[in-house]
């Protein structure tokens, strides 16, 4: 069931203007939200005010009713677990046109972004935390979801869908928090959004090393990411069949590493690297300082046949930090499974946000970029109370089974 006010921004009307409800007459419930991640996986606890205050007014107005934190929090449930608001009406107590008009003027893209940002500052000074990682490392991964009705960025893949689909890019830290996702087309490549959440990074988190899978990696993004002085640790298919290069002449090469010099099969052009080498940093100042994203570089620099002779020696000083990276990957087992470790991190946040979207098959439904853009966002403005579900547990470390009593109501 679509949302009155979903389907007339499907027609470009723009959305409905309710007026502010009346007082809601529902008795009031308790939301507990438990999204974003498990107990074991160091989900802090967070205060409603703590990220509540983030949904801010469109209009400006500094009100803020008695109910609106809870009104915030059944909208943000509705979403996250792709109920919508009319299911979620009828689950929590609170009428729709309350839900609808709470949603409407206090949850956009940019409060939904500052919300998960509190949350990830929040969590990232918890001393539990540093259990988990310092916060300098990061991943990112794709995950596909598909859709119902007409999308202007859904795309027909086989492979992974019955109709149409569309992928999620998200950021996640080796401290199991999210720090930025972007809705992109499925049948673009994963590797041009890379560097895009980690230039436009809010939060706390001091992201200096980043990993990947195959997918994520290009020897423009090896390039972009040294220049612009963070680390790319991708783990990558196929290791062995990658060209790496040298510095000297083979013989010379063979001299002082003769163990390794079979593999170094090419040598490098350091004359287009040092003739570039300016307008290199130039490119990378406009990435770093938000000139220009990443992504559209990236991509133009990637997919173009015709190449100039700045992105020939962006993709020479590619191969350089390639080898220079492969050599380590190879011979540090310990750092193999650093980087193995931080990647599962990202599958099993994956695994949770499916089984959260748990309603209508998990399909994203709004045909627009911008509510597909909230809709991924509403994972991470959702927390768990740590103490509350700790004092559930039983003496062996289990939840108890809820006891049931069936009520028989004799005949009249």
């Amino acid at each position: 069931m679509t949302d009155p006010g979903t389907a007339r921004q499907a027609r470009g009307a723009g959305p409905i203007r309710r007026p502010a409800p009346e007082a809601d007459p529902s008795p009031k419930v308790t939301l507990c939200t438990c999204a974003g991640g498990s107990a074991d996986q160091g989900v802090a606890v967070v205060s409603a005010e703590l990220f509540l205050d983030c949904f801010t007014h469109a209009g400006g107005k500094q009100a803020r009713s008695g109910e609106l934190k809870r009104n915030l929090l059944a909208v943000l449930i509705g979403h996250a677990t792709n109920l919508g608001l009319s299911r979620m009406a009828e689950a929590c107590g609170i009428s729709y046109d309350t839900l609808a008009w709470t949603a409407e003027w206090y949850v956009r893209e940019e409060t939904l972004t500052a919300a998960n940002a509190a949350l990830v500052n929040y969590h990232h000074r918890l001393p539990l935390t540093q259990a988990f990682g310092t916060g300098t490392l990061s991943s990112s991964d794709g995950q596909r979801f598909p859709t119902r009705g007409r999308s202007v960025i859904a795309r027909a893949a086989n492979r992974w869908f019955a109709d149409r689909g569309l992928s999620t890019y998200t950021h996640a830290s080796d401290q199991f928090s999210t720090y930025g996702t972007k809705v992109i087309v499925v049948t673009h490549r994963e590797a041009q959004y890379v560097l895009d959440d980690i230039m436009g990074n809010a939060t706390d988190l001091p992201i200096t090393e980043h990993a990947t899978d195959t997918h994520g990696v290009t020897l423009v993004n090896f390039a972009l990411f040294d220049l612009v002085g963070l680390q790319l640790s991708p783990r990558m298919r196929d290791l062995g069949k990658i060209t790496m290069g040298r510095f000297g002449s083979r013989a010379a090469t063979e001299r002082s590493w003769p163990l390794a010099a079979r593999l170094l099969t090419r040598r490098f052009d350091l004359d287009l690297i040092a003739e570039q080498f300016d307008d290199l940093l130039r490119l990378a100042g406009s990435i770093k300082f938000g000139q220009a994203t990443a992504s559209l570089i990236v991509g133009k620099l990637s997919a173009s046949t015709r190449q100039n002779t700045m992105a020939a020696a962006l993709k020479e000083y590619g191969m350089i930090r390639r080898t220079v990276y492969a050599t380590r990957y190879l011979s540090d087992e310990a750092y193999r499974r650093r980087i193995a470790r931080q990647l599962n991190k990202g599958e099993s946040l994956h695994a949770l946000r499916r089984d959260l979207r748990y309603a209508h098959g998990g399909a994203f439904r709004s045909p627009h970029l911008t509510g597909q853009s909230e809709t991924v966002n509403f994972f991470g403005a959702i927390s768990v109370e740590i103490d509350t579900e700790l004092a559930e547990l039983d003496a062996t470390g289990y939840r108890p089974l809820r006891s049931f009593e069936r009520v028989v109501t004799p005949p009249p």
